[in-house]
């Protein structure tokens, strides 16, 4: 049984090769579509994707967003009324200009996000201050011309993608929008055990037709930061391009201040990338599609022993426990084992003819091999103390590796590592831009929560107050 702690080598020494071999052997998706970053979810991946999901919608329902789906295509003149959204996406859009051998009159594009596609019928939706706050979202698929070399679930051209759309009153309701987005961000990184940083971006680096940014990075194995989540405050930048507005109780018609919330399928990347092994993923049992998987150890056509494991499954499947069972008897245990671990299930038992005379299960942890043996009748007890005691753990190692590789720079030469630094910046443009081209790595942002510093700007030397994140991204 592999320790993740200690046999975690291979994605230090060469990550790409152990991510796609890794995302290979555990069947979460076919790279062989015959369109290049396209590619097929399988039924183990989707289930995971799809957990997901479900603990997003649940979070957006205590918070009152209502779920949509909006159409694929965006008309050309649409997306043409927001300026700054085309300058950000306009290299990436896909467009469709005939159907079937005639040519559109306007020209259709595939959305990159949503919008251009939203925000001329939220003009039709929104008339009065009673009509607010709107806060909708959904889950669908965008595209995107990706340029650079794709990569499963970091990089791709067609993505799975969460978004929330809200719109409000006043700028400070919008701005407690942007702080209750962040406590969900919090609660699924949780879920997920990822650890991230929450970085206002550059003026620069922000979304296009956003005020500011803010976005959710997550520390990978190679040093470099993968954005999981962006949070994104607009003020009345679409409101006014698209004219939408609300009458106050006065009479007097104002436009709305809008958010905008994302995630995509980046957070299965992030999630494999941080607590794989050289064995395979490990997932957190909290969003684990299959938490527990029994393996029954016997020798022989005597089936005592397969039968008081479906038994098991059954109080677990009642337990709410997400369970199943490896009862293929031309398998030997051996390579069951294996193949468990392959998939990152989070929990094994291993019950053979031992076991079934003491009335014990065997318990194995994938993410440290920590063996236990239990009476069976404290199974389900145990293995949820199990599941809360992995997740802690599987967060607590990630937060290490995250504190451990961040570290100040006040002099460019002190930035060689693949690594994430805390730099004093003077927030100009000529000195970013000095200070990413010295280094060539990002200034990502500075905290959004803010921290106390005092330093002098890395390129101009001025004293400032202002510690930036500078870092190679994926």
């Amino acid at each position: 049984m592999v320790d993740s702690k200690i046999e975690a080598e291979k994605k230090f020494e060469d990550f790409s090769e152990w991510y796609n071999d890794i995302l290979e052997r555990a069947d979460l998706i076919d790279k062989r579509y015959p369109v290049k970053g396209m590619n097929i979810w399988k039924p183990y991946g989707w289930k995971l994707m799809s957990l997901i999901d479900k603990e997003t919608r649940r979070l957006m329902n205590d918070t009152d967003h209502q779920e949509v789906k909006f159409p694929l295509l965006i008309p050309e003149e649409e997306f043409q009324k927001e300026a700054d959204h085309i300058k950000g996406f306009g290299e990436e859009v896909y467009w469709v200009t005939h159907a079937g051998k005639r040519r559109l009159d306007i020209p259709l594009l595939l959305r990159p996000t949503s919008e251009t596609a939203m925000y001329p019928v939220f003009d039709l939706w929104i008339r009065s201050h009673a009509d607010l706050p709107l806060k909708i979202f959904q889950m669908v698929n965008v595209f995107r011309y990706e340029t650079k070399q794709t990569r499963a679930f970091m990089r791709m051209r067609e993505i799975h993608f969460f978004e929330a759309h809200t719109c409000h009153a006043t700028e400070g309701e919008a701005e407690r929008q942007i702080y209750q987005d962040l406590e969900i961000m919090d609660e699924i990184a949780r879920m997920l055990c990822i650890p991230y940083l929450k970085l206002k971006r550059t003026d620069w680096d922000k979304f296009p037709g956003a005020d500011y940014t803010v976005g959710g990075d997550a520390l990978l194995p190679t040093g470099r930061l993968l954005q999981i989540a962006g949070i994104h405050q607009y003020l009345t930048n679409f409101s006014e391009a698209y004219d939408i507005t609300y009458e106050d109780l006065d009479g007097e018609h104002k436009n709305v201040h809008q958010t905008t919330y994302g995630m995509s399928e980046r957070l299965i990347g992030a999630l494999i990338a941080i607590h794989g092994d050289d064995v395979g993923p490990v997932i957190p049992p909290y969003i684990a599609p299959i938490q527990v998987r029994i393996i029954p150890i016997q020798y022989g056509e005597d089936r005592k022993i397969v039968d008081h494991c479906k038994t098991l499954l059954d109080k677990l499947i009642k337990a709410d426990i997400r369970a199943d069972i490896d009862d293929r008897e031309d398998v030997r245990p051996g390579s069951k084992f294996y193949e468990s671990e392959e998939k990152g299930i989070p929990v094994r038992l291993d019950i053979g003819s031992n076991e079934l005379e003491d009335d014990i299960i065997t318990i194995v942890r994938r993410d440290t091999g920590e063996k236990k043996t239990v009476s069976t009748k404290d199974a389900i007890k145990e293995l949820k103390l199990i599941f809360e005691t992995m997740q802690s753990e599987m967060y607590e190692r990630a937060e290490e590796f995250l504190k451990n590789n961040i570290v100040d720079a006040s002099d460019i030469s002190e930035i060689s590592e693949e690594k994430v630094y805390r730099i004093g910046w003077c927030g100009t443009f000529e000195c970013g831009e000095g200070i990413e081209e010295s280094t060539d790595r990002s200034i990502l942002g500075t905290l959004y929560d803010g921290e106390e510093y005092s330093s002098k700007c890395l390129w101009c030397e001025e004293e400032t107050d202002t510690v930036a994140y500078l870092c190679k991204t994926h």
